[in-house]
């Protein structure tokens, strides 16, 4: 095992998955391909199996991952968290925070529920490179199919607090692609949000602030699997690679939250349909 994870890899996992998780590209996907790419077969095997020291890796990643969304976004948490124990109380929803508190928790639910239920055997069943390398040509296709659907069809620009509670139940209904390696949970909610009127700005915004619980719950959700038999020589390669996922994770928010105030998915669309492409024939 000790062979199988060496610092270096799990630094370079760490990177990845710092990234990929926030880019809209699939972390899940790239965490299979890469290292298929690189000729780690025994993680790219440890990655759709049952139980696995990689899984128990990967837990360390996205709890490192979530964290550091929390420490960026920990103004909006506090007032969102505020909102919601307020609501509880007046039962009233008078402000913009209190509505995106309770936006966040319906858009949560559909992925939650689906995630808990379906993700080890969608896991187990497509996080195979060429699947893998399908679906990243898929959300490619996606990204940019919604980019063209929106600039085909302008309307005026809505704030993300104007949301209606059924729309923010569709994106997190569309959040559930990303159970399947390949498929971005960023990029899909993106695309969702963007449709629904959302400026380019305010659907990374919700998309960053929706990923946070799910990956957060999802990751503690497997802890035991880290804190059991199948961590047991890889803690200290988990927080290496925590650490500079966690680094990764903050840097690339950082630069999306700036890059989406005047640009669009269509690089990440383009990027997710070479790189699919050359997958699909890679592994064929």
């Amino acid at each position: 095992m000790f062979g199988l994870l060496t610092f270096f890899r799990a630094i370079v996992i760490g990177l990845l998955q710092g990234v990929t998780e926030l880019f809209p590209v699939s972390s899940l996907g790239h965490s299979v391909l890469v290292p298929a790419l690189f000729g780690w077969d025994d993680l790219v095997s440890a990655q759709s199996a049952n139980e696995s020291f990689y899984l128990a890796f990967l837990v360390a990643l996205h709890v490192a991952t979530a964290l550091a969304l929390l420490v960026f976004f920990w103004r909006d948490w506090d007032r969102i968290i505020r909102g919601f124990f307020r609501t509880l109380r007046t039962r009233k929803v008078t402000s913009s925070d209190e509505r995106l508190a309770w936006l966040l928790v319906i858009a949560t639910i559909p992925a939650g529920i689906i995630g808990l239920v379906f993700e080890h055997s969608l896991r187990t069943i497509f996080a195979k490179p060429f699947a893998a390398a399908v679906f990243l040509t898929l959300n490619g296709a996606l990204l940019l199919g919604g980019e063209t659907i929106r600039r085909r069809t302008p309307r005026r620009r809505r704030e993300l607090d104007n949301l209606h509670y059924g729309e923010a139940g569709l994106v997190g209904v569309a959040q559930i692609g990303a159970l399947f390696a390949g498929i971005s949970r960023s990029g899909i909610t993106m695309v969702a949000g963007l449709v629904r009127g959302l400026d380019h700005e305010d659907a990374a915004r919700f998309s960053f602030l929706l990923a946070t619980p799910i990956i957060f719950a999802a990751g503690v959700y497997k802890l035991p699997d880290l804190l059991g038999h199948n961590g047991d020589g890889i803690r200290g390669q988990a927080l290496a690679g925590a650490v500079v996922a966690a680094i990764a994770a903050y840097v690339s928010v950082r630069f999306l939250v700036r890059f989406f105030e005047t640009r669009t998915l269509w690089p990440f669309g383009i990027y997710c349909l070479v790189a699919g492409v050359f997958c699909m024939v890679r592994f064929a």
